[in-house]
């Protein structure tokens, strides 16, 4: 399916840093939560993540991410859920992270 850049460019897709992260133990699916900050026009946003296979709590800590800031708020498992931290899966189904290198600003839009 082809979409137009217009609807495309809806999507805000931001860079982030996280900047906290624990165990969601209330999750259906191994997961956690995760706080990231994304500068200081949107401020700190949190969110629900299955990426436990490839990450531990502590190795997401300062790691830059991309997250798509406006598709609204969803309730998981009691849990306000912000943004959606991307991501593509790998061989086994696993979440690997999208992230920036070299790094940019928080709060910086995909472009």
């Amino acid at each position: 399916m082809t979409i137009s850049y217009e609807d495309f460019s809806k999507v805000d897709i931001r860079s982030g840093t996280i900047i906290k992260a624990e165990s969601f133990d209330r999750a259906r699916k191994p997961a956690y939560k995760v706080w990231a900050n994304f500068g200081p026009e949107i401020g700190i946003m949190q969110t629900s993540a299955q990426v436990t296979t490839h990450y531990t709590p502590e190795s997401l800590i300062g790691r830059q991410i991309l997250g798509a800031i406006n598709l609204g708020s969803r309730n998981i498992a009691g849990f306000e859920s912000q943004f959606l931290m991307l991501g593509c899966e790998d061989a086994k189904g696993a979440i690997c992270l999208a992230t920036l290198d070299p790094v940019t600003e928080n709060g910086k839009r995909l472009i």
